[in-house]
């Protein structure tokens, strides 16, 4: 499980990160809202701790712009603001739960847990566009109910643009999801043309209709074929 927290608290960050990776979560951070937003079109999150009070953009803003993007993973708000007005402002806005600060990290494993349930029955590990059927779960593709065999770095690729539905990814940007710590900006970017190459020869899209290439940035995929 994916969890992003969002604080400009450096102590409270990192305290709640070694909480988390004790649990075997995986965790990112951001302390601003703008870097929070950045961090959502470069990977899925399972989970975002959200303060309200941020820089830049603050959490009533980031969760409303989420929810704007059809970005629907689950979002609990850490505040130190405990005022009823704003705890519903955050909850009209797209927020799933709320926790006002100082709270017990025992609570906060508990919410984190209860909204992890709560995702995981309702969202279906199925992504799809067009015939294609990707399952997150299993790690199998299927076209025209054929499953296709792809390199594992072709399912990844396949994956982030599914999860970045009609929203152009930069070369630079897949690169760094893909590649991780293997990532090289100096070379990547041939490597993420020949992958998208032989990626839209499997699931037979040569002409790009679906897999679109946007001049001097990357790709997007594109939900209707025009």
């Amino acid at each position: 499980m994916r969890i992003l927290i969002v604080d400009d608290e450096p102590y409270l960050v990192e305290e709640i990160q070694q909480t988390l990776e004790k649990q075997q979560y995986t965790v990112d951070t951001a302390f601003d809202g703008k870097e929070a937003m950045n961090r959502m079109y470069v990977a899925p999150y399972d989970l975002i701790l959200l303060d309200i009070m941020l820089p830049h953009k603050n959490g009533f803003e980031v969760v409303q712009e989420l929810r704007q993007e059809k970005i629907a993973t689950p979002v609990l708000m850490l505040t130190a603001k405990a005022g009823l007005d704003d705890r519903v402002k955050g909850l009209d806005l797209g927020a799933d739960d709320y926790l006002a600060k100082p709270f017990s990290m025992e609570e906060l494993l508990a919410r984190i847990r209860a909204l992890l349930r709560r995702s995981n029955a309702q969202i279906s590990p199925i992504l799809r566009v067009a015939e294609i059927s990707l399952n997150t779960a299993s790690r199998e593709v299927h076209k025209d109910g054929q499953q296709l065999e792809l390199t594992p770095k072709e399912f990844s690729i396949l994956e982030f643009l599914l999860y970045n539905m009609n929203r152009t990814v930069s070369r630079y940007t897949m690169a760094e999801h893909v590649w991780g710590d293997e990532f090289d900006p100096l070379t990547m970017s041939n490597s993420i043309d020949v992958h998208i190459k032989n990626l839209r020869k499997k699931i037979n899209d040569p002409q790009g209709m679906l897999i679109r290439t946007v001049r001097g940035i990357g790709y997007m995929m594109k939900e209707n074929i025009e």
